[in-house]
This record gives structure tokens, sequence and C-alpha cells, in this order.
């Protein structure tokens, strides 16, 4: 089976107060000096396209004489509250801003540039979305890497996730051999693991990067989520796993070439292993957050009773059948999974 498309756009979901409360204990929700409607509020767009004369689905914001100065003032403390915590820094300044009309969360890309050595990052403005936000914190526990993100009321700020999106790398490595190819077969088979324990759906190519880093003697990889709309939202427990979208056939190719299904069981068994210690690390977080999730309406009742049937018969435990929310679907999966009590 492969997944070319979600067939429906998912509905935004309000973050509820049980959420909110968990968001101002951890530092997460804060008051921000702009909010995504007053970006909304631009002049224009103008499209924005690549190297190769290709759309990019991204579009230039132009506002208005009397507006852009507040903005960028504005976006510019938004950026030290999330990468510094709020300490000034005054040799930082907007570059542009991007808005994307493409997705759930049409979010606006800021492009910041420090002008003491031209280096620069972007961080990300959208419409705060309660599935989205549970998919950051379960993120923040479950993978190997930190999510930085603030919320104030429907505004919700990320931070730039680095990497090269799945679609591109695929494109640019298509007809080449992969350096080290073996390790890039690994660490797909650990994420596909990944986002099918914690419930992530919609991992299609362009929803994830290939982060690479140089070794002293070798090249390592790792996947890397970066979009989180789909958190425990999707009805099929395939569309959890990666590796049935046509978009990632390269990698699921890749990994059929170099590895047997004994040594990808193997790699399975260790992100699992590895999972389980990093909620124990963090287990007055992760329990907060899913008592939050397993009293929240963040999917439909048809989509929880189709997953909650695939998931009973997947574990071979009817105690799925029982489940009224896709909350407690997901504890009792990670409890499958993980082989250790969320909560008790």
């Amino acid at each position: 089976m492969e997944f070319n498309h979600i067939e429906y756009k998912k509905p935004f979901y309000k973050i509820k107060q049980p959420l909110k409360a968990h968001l101002e204990q951890y530092s997460r929700f804060v008051k921000l000096p702009i909010s995504y409607d007053d970006l909304v509020r631009y002049h224009d767009l103008i499209p924005l396209v690549d190297d190769e004369g290709e759309d990019t689905l991204w579009n230039a914001v132009l506002y208005g004489q009397s507006d852009i100065e507040s903005i960028q003032k504005n976006l510019k403390l938004v950026y030290q509250m999330l990468s510094a915590d709020g300490v000034e820094m005054p040799y930082v300044r907007i570059a542009s801003i991007d808005f994307c009309s493409y997705g759930n969360s049409k979010p606006f890309r800021i492009k910041v540039v420090n002008e003491l050595n031209d280096n620069h990052d972007y961080f990300y403005v959208k419409k705060a979305d309660a599935s989205r936000v549970y998919g950051l914190e379960l993120e923040d526990t479950f993978s190997p890497d930190k999510i930085t993100y603030l919320v104030d009321k429907e505004t919700l700020v990320e931070e730039h996730i680095v990497g090269i999106p799945g679609d591109v790398f695929v494109k640019k490595h298509g007809e080449e051999r992969v350096e080290n190819r073996l390790r890039l077969a690994k660490e797909f088979v650990k994420f596909n693991e990944r986002c099918f324990t914690r419930l992530l759906g919609d991992m299609r190519a362009y929803n994830f990067v290939v982060e690479i880093t140089q070794d002293f003697d070798n090249v390592q990889y790792r996947i890397r989520a970066m979009d989180f709309d789909q958190q425990c939202y999707e009805g099929r427990k395939n569309m959890y796993l990666p590796q049935y979208y046509k978009d990632n056939i390269k990698f699921v190719e890749l990994a059929q070439e170099l590895m047997t299904i004994q040594v990808a069981e193997q790699y399975q068994k260790q992100e699992r292993a590895a999972m389980k210690k990093r909620f124990l690390a963090a287990k007055q977080r992760t329990r907060s957050i899913l008592r939050r999730l397993k009293t929240d309406n963040i999917s439909t009742r048809d989509n929880i009773n189709s997953l909650r049937n695939d998931l009973a018969h997947f574990h071979n435990n009817n105690d799925f059948l029982s489940c009224r929310t896709m909350g407690e679907v997901l504890i009792l999966h990670l409890e499958c999974q993980l082989g250790v009590r969320m909560f008790g």
C-alpha cells in the first residue's frame, strides 16, 4: 500500500485551557509582541521561484510603508525571545518575510540576518493548532532532537529545522551514489519507527529533512520531521509509517537493498529502546502532555474508531477497542511499543 497524498484537509483544533496550562508550566506560552493576524494584513504578494524558474509555493510579502518598521521591530523581538530567551541582539535585522498559502498552517517564513558576519537564520509564524502543538511536544520528548517554539493565543512561532528537504535530497542524489548509504538507510528505518511509535502522520518526503553531518572519517545522517500537523489525526495505521508513502520509495528501496529484515528489526528495537529512555528522562513533562491529550479532541470519531481497530489487530490487544480519544489510543500504543507504563 502506498499513499500519494492526504485525501482531505485537516481542520484546526483550538488550544484549550488544559493544554494552555501545560504550555505555561513549561514556558512555551508567552506574550508575543506580534500576532499571526498582524502579519496577514499585507498589501501584496510576489511569487518566488527557484534557480530553475520553478514555483516554490512561497511568496514575498509586501507591507505598507507605515507598517513595515513596526513589523520588523516586533519580529526581531520575537526572534530574540525564541533564540536567546529575550536577550537583545543589536546586530540582527529582519531581511525578508515570505508567506506560503499551501498546507494547513499557512506559515510566514522570516529571514534573519546577522549584520556582523552576514550569517542568516529563519523562523516561522503560524496559526496555532492544538494537534501541531501536541506534535511538537511529543517530538521534543521522543526524538533525539529538541524543538524550540512559543505560543500566544492563536499564534505559533517555531524555530527553523536545519536540513535538506527529503524530496530535494532524493532529486539531488537520484542519479548519484549517496556517501555512506547504509547509515542513511539505517536512519530512515529508525525515523520510520519513531513516527509510528508516537503516531506522527503524513511524513512524505517534503515534510521531513535530511541533516548531514561530517564525521571525522565519514558522513552521518539524521532524518527529522518538520511538519507536525498530522499528530494523532489519521485513521489508518499505515499513514503513520513513512515507508508507505510513494514520495519515500527511494529511501525504502535503499533500506531493502542494504539490509535484511532481521537487521531492520534490530534497528527498530534500538530506536524503541532509545525512545523509552527519553520518556524516562522526561517522565513528568511527558505525562503532563499525555494527560491533556487524553481528554482533548484532535481528530474525528471515524478516525479514532478506525485507528483503534487497526492497532487492536496489529498488537493483538482488544484494549484498544475501548479507547475513546486519540490520546487514549496513543498512550496504549506507546505502552505496547515501548514496554513501559505511561502512568502508574
